[in-house]
């Protein structure tokens, strides 16, 4: 049986996920200098950006979702 950790996102709520999943995220945000909420969020936004825009490769969308992240303006950004 795969154990769960709970995470505390900005709204409040309580997430279960498997511990497995926490520590390879937790591994990416100590590298991207992150906190492990952040950077499922930030995973998030990627996947989302690739998912709207399947005409782009993905390495081009990670890159801008990364630029736009460096420059401080982590809001949605609108492809196109």
């Amino acid at each position: 049986m795969r154990k769960a950790v709970g995470l505390e996102l900005i709204v409040g709520k309580n997430v279960k996920l498997p511990e497995a999943f926490v520590a390879e995220v937790k591994k990416a945000a100590i590298k991207e200098h992150r906190s492990v909420p952040k950077q499922i969020e930030f995973y998030y936004r990627v996947a989302r950006a690739a998912i709207q825009n399947p005409e782009l490769p993905f390495n081009f969308v990670l890159g801008t979702m990364q630029s736009i992240e460096e420059e401080g303006e982590s809001k949605e950004y609108k492809f196109g």
